[in-house]
């Protein structure tokens, strides 16, 4: 695994020991990236959060390409242990904050602009992790929840909506806009 653009780019990650985790490719990863930038212009001075972390790569690939902060929630200790040696790596420490806990159980904290889930493949695991986010508050007006599952399982965005799904192998990326109901629809 590698870091796809941005300062660090060509940079290797350190992966987590063992087989809890499951990492998203590079290919998936870039795929997924390009279909935020398309919309977002950029990272530049963005708040993201990494749910389900792993060993970082989505919110260390945001924080390369400008994001001003990176929340990565884990709570695999093999799996901490690969965030905070990324982090160390990449000297990023100031401008990311580890929160070993579930993705399931958000704590409060100041909503994100994008959020990453890329959640255990199982059946509901993506329309669990837009609940858990909408109720905790993690995601600003009109901000983006990326979520990763398998291909054949879709999302049920709630009272949000989808704006992208691409199938990449085995997975499906969901791009879901949290527009608020004073925003005006887009068509």
């Amino acid at each position: 695994m590698r870091i796809i653009a941005g300062a660090w780019r060509g940079q290797q990650l350190q992966a987590p020991a063992g087989r809890g985790t499951r990492p998203t490719a590079d290919r998936t990863r870039e795929t997924l990236f390009s279909m935020l930038v398309s919309r977002l212009g950029s990272f530049e001075d963005l708040r993201v959060a990494d749910l389900y972390a792993g060993s970082g790569a989505l919110g260390l690939e945001a924080l390369s390409r400008g994001a001003a902060h990176a929340t990565f929630v884990e709570n695999d200790p093999a799996a901490l242990a690969a965030i905070r040696g990324n982090l160390l790596t990449f000297n990023a420490n100031d401008r990311a904050e580890v929160q070993p806990l579930s993705a399931e159980n958000l704590a409060s904290t100041q909503p994100f602009d994008v959020i990453f889930a890329d959640p255990p493949y199982g059946p509901g695991s993506g329309t669990a992790v837009v609940a858990a986010v909408r109720e905790a508050g993690w995601l600003v007006s009109n901000g983006w929840l990326a979520v990763e599952t398998e291909a054949r399982e879709a999302v049920d965005p709630g009272a949000w909506r989808i704006e992208a799904e691409r199938r990449v192998g085995r997975a499906r990326l969901t791009l879901i806009r949290a527009l608020d109901s004073s925003a005006p629809t887009l068509s």
